[in-house]
């Protein structure tokens, strides 16, 4: 390369680069390289793979020279022109592809930052750079020249001197563009005023303006928390900020993009486009949010009021509708959310993604016994208004009845009972304790016993207990019927012995009346003497979910429904009388540990 040295002295902006996304969505940005030098913006982040790959192994590719621009703070200021790049500088990064190899400073691309590329080719040629899309992220120098590329729209994009009207203090900016060939004191080439340049997404621009403190980079701005919607397989909601940099009222519009494929065999497959959802208006009435589904034809729209009034940064809310998502777990949705405002200037594409959960994992609430069902008879009468009796047969002398009252009726307060189920994708269990803590490796675990816990690490573990249930000596979970997921049924007989002195609430272990022994404390007595057998049938139906945005982005992580126990007691003669309760139940996720370790 020859290292044209232009008379340029600067200090910088530090542009940041994005969070890379814990998982892909892929998008490809097209990139107008001149022949000779281009300068270039990326929105997309390529570290997947390094330059070698994606530009060196290209016979057809004639980018010869890449130069990543890393200002560092100084308070030299602009003189003349931008600085050519040079090897060596601090300044610049560089990869080269040479006839002895691949040199260099530079390895891979890196999102929001500008680049200096030099192409052999004698023509214009489209350089596809495949990404993932990141959240614009500037820090604009004031006392420096700024080496900067704006996310306009693709489709005609608007011109230098319209794009940034709404920027009063880039109105008198000093800016250069690159025209293509070799560097020189016309390459790069000041923009005369007006400033009637297309604004191309990915195009860069040396602009300087000593002094100004600058945060426009569009009409809008869309803050984000690091990697908040990537919703992963679980969570629920993210918050995004619409903020108006403009003096006039401002319309975004959000709509949901699909990703393109995967650009290496290497990378995680996407399925499909996740369900997002936007959280609308809070309905006073059953304290249930709004819900609207985002597509990628109808957008949704926001109206933001000139910058610095009441209303100029809103708090956009968006989820995962879990429900609608198939698939085993882990299969990954990947989108777009794209942002555009209606005057057509700026696009910014952030990335979204989901993953199928799995409902496996300890799971902890409460059922809410609020019905018992009656046991009320109905005697017949005489004609003097007495109770009539049997006057003959077994049963003589046994009043009459007509009618038994079973059913269920409520009861004056509703009356807790705790709830613990473990499923592993495949048994769900019901367990009368669990633990939860490190083991001897500092593995988090969810074990049924003590001793499967690290002794030094006690301190931080817990003991999560359901004490109407019968306790064992090794916590031998009851396994359900039918399955822990949406509109599903859970079924099970939990049995308490007539002779359990440590469960039976009808034994007191140390009363002779109910110690379930004959008078010489010697003969334990048969069923129904002093004790019952108790049967306890236990159904849990599971809701679906609600259609409001909480129900449906919660999903997964919170189950509701109808609880049901019908109970049987056992008396003498293996007699029964079953009563019935019903309520209803709330389970919480408490771990995703699907391993349920068995205490030695």
């Amino acid at each position: 390369m020859k290292k044209n040295s232009l008379a340029a002295l600067l200090s910088v902006l530090l542009m940041g680069v994005g969070t890379r996304p814990a998982i892909a969505q892929w998008q490809t940005q097209s990139l107008l390289i001149k022949p000779g030098w281009t300068a270039v913006y990326l929105f997309v982040d390529a570290s997947y793979t390094n330059l070698n790959a994606l530009v060196g192994s290209d016979p057809n590719n004639p980018i010869e020279e890449v130069w990543l621009w890393q200002p560092t703070v100084s308070s030299v200021q602009f003189i003349n022109n931008p600085l050519a790049p040079v090897t060596g500088s601090s300044q610049w990064a560089n990869w080269e592809r040479l006839n002895t190899g691949l040199t260099g400073t530079l390895s891979t691309l890196a999102p929001n930052s500008a680049y200096l590329v030099h192409s052999t080719a004698t023509t214009n040629y489209t350089w596809k750079v495949t990404g993932q899309p990141v959240a614009p992220s500037y820090a604009w120098s004031a006392t420096a020249i700024n080496l900067v590329g704006f996310p306009t729209v693709t489709n005609q994009p608007p011109a230098l001197d319209t794009f940034l009207a709404p920027a009063a203090v880039l109105s008198a900016a000093t800016i250069y563009d690159y025209v293509g060939g070799n560097l020189s004191s016309f390459n790069p080439s000041l923009v005369f005023a007006p400033h009637a340049v297309q604004v191309l997404r990915g195009q860069a621009f040396w602009i300087n303006e000593t002094n100004a403190v600058n945060n426009y980079f569009g009409p809008f701005q869309v803050t984000v928390s690091g990697s908040a919607t990537a919703f992963g397989a679980g969570a629920g909601s993210a918050t995004l900020r619409l903020i108006n940099t403009t003096p006039s009222a401002v319309t975004v519009n959000l709509t949901l993009q699909p990703s393109e494929a995967p650009p290496a065999p290497n990378l995680a497959a996407i399925v499909g486009t996740p369900p997002i959802v936007v959280r609308g208006a809070l309905n006073s009435s059953t304290l249930a949010y709004a819900v609207s589904n985002l597509s990628a034809t109808i957008p949704q729209s926001w109206t933001l009021a000139p910058q610095g009034q009441a209303g100029s940064d809103i708090a956009v809310i968006l989820g995962v509708n879990r429900t609608a998502m198939t698939g085993a777990p882990g299969a990954l949705f990947a989108g777009i959310l794209r942002f555009t405002d209606s005057s057509g200037y700026t696009e910014v594409d952030l990335p979204t993604s989901a993953q199928v959960g799995s409902y496996g994992g300890l799971w902890v609430g409460n059922a809410q016994v609020s019905q018992v069902s009656n046991y009320l008879k109905t005697y017949a009468t005489n004609t003097d208004g007495t109770t009539a009796q049997y006057t003959n047969g077994p049963n003589a002398g046994a009043y009459i009845v007509t009618s038994l009252n079973t059913n269920l009726g409520a009861t004056s307060a509703s009356f807790p009972l705790r709830l613990i189920i473990h499923n592993d994708g495949v048994n769900v269990n019901l367990l009368q304790h669990v633990f939860y803590g490190s083991d001897v490796n500092s593995n988090t675990i969810v074990s049924t016993g003590q001793s499967a816990l690290d002794p030094a690490q006690l301190g931080t573990a817990r003991r999560i207990s359901s004490v109407q249930f019968p306790w064992t000596p090794n916590n031998q979970p009851w396994l359900f019927s039918g399955q822990l997921a949406p509109g599903g049924a859970l079924t099970r007989t939990v049995t308490v012995q007539y002779d359990d002195q440590a469960s039976n609430p009808f034994l007191h272990t140390y009363h002779p009346d109910h110690d379930n022994l004959d008078s010489t404390f010697q003969v334990e007595q048969p069923i129904g003497v002093e004790s019952y057998q108790i049967d306890r049938l236990i159904t849990m139906q599971i809701t679906p979910p609600g259609q409001d945005f909480n129900s449906l982005v919660q999903f997964g992580q919170t189950f509701s429904g109808a609880y049901a126990e019908t109970i049987t007691l056992t008396g003498i003669g293996y007699a029964t009388r079953t009563f019935n309760v019903a309520g209803s139940f709330t389970l919480n996720r408490l771990s995703s540990i699907s391993t349920l370790t068995q205490a030695p």
